[in-house]
């Protein structure tokens, strides 16, 4: 039998919040290199995950989900983001909730190229009690686009992802890898300290504390198998400030201690992680400041 040639391309995934890209890629790469939370608007940067096989190694670029309300100066440049990633990528997969098409799909699937190679992935298919509405998905989909595959996944419980990936596969060019094979991610372990943090402020205030937050690690030494970390949780407004911080300390602790395991896990050594909380007044809608907070 002949040996199928290897392949190494970019993937991006795209998609409107909240449908399950940054899980997808975790569940992808096998490590937490993305950040996820219920709330919408979780991914701000391109983060770039790395999963290497026998056959190929799929260089995954998960984008912000595509904004249509809260138009700031933040939500702008993630919008841009989404376009610019889709336009440079040997391949797209697009992400979208397995119950049904949403008119908000809509808005993120006129920003890919017309000629772009996509792949539709119906996520969540594990919540969905009746089969019946995946396959009336599927033909709603299949309307709106000649897409190269339809697959449904369920990228929580990991269902259908080699299927996923056999698809994307045909998709990329032949060539060599172009990282290690032990490589899972490009962002430095700086990056992902701060996103372990603003996860874990998120997930523990998500239905209490608006979009505008931020987290800048002032901090990164490595001494051995320790990493000393200090980081800054900014906040729009002075009542936001103690929110966070909690009745005596208690919700920043929380933070802390639960972004510190993550960090543990994600770095394999030990962390001892400072954190602040300080006021930027209207950071989300400024260009300026948002170009001193890395976006």
């Amino acid at each position: 039998m002949t040996r199928e040639p290897f392949r190494c391309g970019t993937v991006a995934i795209v998609g409107r919040p909240n449908v399950g890209k940054s899980t997808l890629l975790n569940r992808l790469v096998g490590a937490h290199v993305a950040i996820t939370s219920r709330k919408a608007q979780t991914t701000r940067h391109r983060i770039q995950g790395v999963l290497t096989d026998r056959q190929a190694q799929y260089i995954f670029v998960d984008t912000p989900g595509y904004q249509t309300q809260h138009m700031n100066a933040l939500n702008k440049a993630m919008n841009r983001t989404v376009g610019q990633v889709a336009a440079e990528v040997d391949a797209i997969v697009f992400v979208i909730d397995a119950h049904g098409w949403d008119e908000r799909d809509d808005p993120v699937l006129k920003l890919l190229p017309p000629d772009a190679a996509v792949v539709l992935a119906l996520n969540k298919v594990d919540k969905v009690a009746d089969r019946a509405n995946v396959a009336a998905t599927l033909v709603e989909a299949n309307a709106k686009r000649d897409f190269a595959a339809l697959v449904p996944v369920s990228a929580a419980k990991g269902t259908q992802l080699k299927a996923l990936l056999d698809e994307v596969r045909k998709l990329l060019p032949e060539q060599e890898a172009i990282y290690g094979a032990d490589e899972l991610t490009d962002r430095p372990e700086r990056f992902l300290a701060a996103e372990l943090v603003r996860e874990r402020v998120f997930r523990l205030l998500g239905d209490e504390l608006p979009y505008s937050t931020a987290v800048v690690v002032e901090k990164f030494e490595t001494e051995g198998n320790l990493r000393r970390i200090a980081a800054t949780i900014y906040v729009d407004r002075p009542g936001h400030k103690g929110i966070v911080i909690g009745e005596k300390g208690a919700m920043l602790k929380r933070i802390g201690t639960e972004a510190r395991h993550a960090m543990e896990a994600l770095f394999g050594s030990r962390v001892f992680l400072e954190l602040w909380v300080r006021v930027k007044s209207g950071w989300a809608d400024s260009e300026k400041a948002l170009r001193q907070l890395g976006y």
